[in-house]
């Protein structure tokens, strides 16, 4: 019965630092990029778009359709590196095991 008891604490302490872990992933950000850099998208850890920049040189309005294009590739690329934060955080917090495949940290 030592194990149950030990391993139920375990399970606390590592809810607080998982609860910890999401309450800083408000304060990091990342930045998306693309068209060379041209169009840009800032995405906070949880997912949230903060931010989006155009180089005046990108906006054409004879080709918007092209613009939604590196608008939508800057945003995944934020949310790319985010959800790869995330995971790192994550691997970091649970000593190295990796989480179960497909399973993944709510933002």
């Amino acid at each position: 019965m030592k194990n149950i008891g030990q391993l139920m604490k375990q399970a606390q302490q590592m809810q607080t630092r998982m609860a910890e872990m999401q309450a800083k992933l408000a304060d990091v950000e990342m930045t998306g990029q693309s068209g060379a850099g041209m169009v840009t998208a800032l995405m906070n850890g949880k997912g949230e778009l903060k931010k989006i920049t155009l180089a005046k040189e990108i906006v054409d309005p004879t080709d918007v359709e092209m613009l939604e294009d590196l608008i939508i590739a800057a945003v995944n690329d934020a949310k790319a590196k985010v959800e790869t934060h995330i995971a790192e955080e994550t691997q970091k917090l649970m000593g190295g095991l990796p989480l179960p495949p497909g399973m993944k940290l709510p933002f």
